[in-house]
């Protein structure tokens, strides 16, 4: 099989092969081939394409599988695709995510780095005798936007530690409140949800419902002392909207590791954002990191080449979300 993989897909080439049974001639291409055509004369009639995104101006070229390395699929874009292509992408990073947004919660609550940081021993006594309470995350109520995978494991994490869990979600308009949560709203009640929560957690796709769903209204509906951690995708919160309501305080902090533009490649030196948010006391940004961890990429490539396999025998593909079945 001929097998395509872009970018930073490219670089578990290694892992993938590890994992598939039958043999299979392996291309890879620089991260840049994900918006320019320069090098579809390589991609053109391969097995499968391995690439987060893909963006043409005119018809992509064909491939019987794009296997997209992640959950998203808004780097895609299906109208350039032939109608024959099946699309599937692939989960396992719900894990990581969970960990990284119950990590965020014990940050703000616990404050290990400011007690840290008060800590010498020239100070110890004063440091001692000066010691000021703690937050805890028992009792405290975190509101999820999005109940899908991530959305169910930070809950079942944040669950173990006393919280209160009220997942946003559509199926709560036909009055369900999904397992491993106490309570659900609507989207369409977002702002009820917010003014409840003491921490609030964005985990939904974007997509035409979502896209800047999350702007000076909502946070207007926010308390003054809770807290925001999107592991969405940034479009979902208006920039703007993000901005003013930290350097404003009007809440207490945010948590951010997605981001408003990406680099197409190593030479493309881009600012994450119009707004310097690392600058703000109440911002703490890392760099989409929140999935990334060793485990994250040998289950993902895991799948992938199951997937492979699966079409190599002409089987049902896992995760399929367009073309033909």
């Amino acid at each position: 099989m001929k097998i395509v993989m872009i970018g930073e897909a490219a670089t578990h080439q290694e892992t993938l092969a590890r994992d598939l049974t039958s043999p299979a001639t392996f291309i890879t291409l620089p991260r840049e081939a994900h918006a320019s055509a320069a090098w579809d004369e390589r991609i053109e009639g391969a097995d499968v394409l391995v690439a987060m995104r893909l963006q043409r101006s005119t018809q992509a070229p064909r491939v019987r599988l794009l296997q997209v390395p992640g959950a998203g699929l808004d780097g895609i874009d299906f109208r350039v695709l032939a109608a024959d292509c099946r699309v599937c992408n692939v989960f396992e990073h719900e894990i990581p995510m969970a960990e990284y947004a119950l990590a965020c919660l014990l940050d703000h609550e616990v404050r290990l780095g400011e007690a840290q940081a008060a800590f010498a021993s020239e100070r110890w006594t004063n440091a001692y005798l000066g010691r000021q309470p703690r937050g805890e995350l028992q009792g405290r109520t975190l509101a999820i936007l999005g109940f899908g995978r991530i959305g169910q494991a930070v809950a079942q994490r944040a669950r173990a530690f006393g919280m209160r869990i009220l997942a946003i979600t559509r199926s709560a308009r036909d009055g369900q409140v999904p397992s491993g949560a106490d309570a659900a709203l609507a989207p369409e009640a977002l702002n009820e949800a917010l003014g409840l929560a003491d921490y609030v957690v964005l985990a939904c796709p974007l997509d035409e419902t979502t896209r800047g769903c999350f702007g000076a209204a909502q946070f207007a509906a926010m308390r003054p002392e809770a807290v925001l951690l999107n592991l969405a995708r940034a479009a979902v919160v208006e920039e703007d909207a993000l901005y003013q309501a930290l350097a404003d305080r009007r809440i207490a902090k945010a948590y951010l590791d997605v981001w408003y533009r990406y680099p197409n490649g190593e030479g493309d030196l881009v600012a994450p954002a119009r707004h310097r948010f690392e600058e703000l006391p109440n911002a703490v940004c890392t760099p989409h990191v929140s999935g990334w961890t060793h485990g994250l990429f040998a289950r993902r490539y895991a799948f992938i080449a199951a997937n492979i396999e699966r079409l190599r025998r002409g089987e049902t593909l896992l995760n399929q979300v367009h073309g033909p079945r």
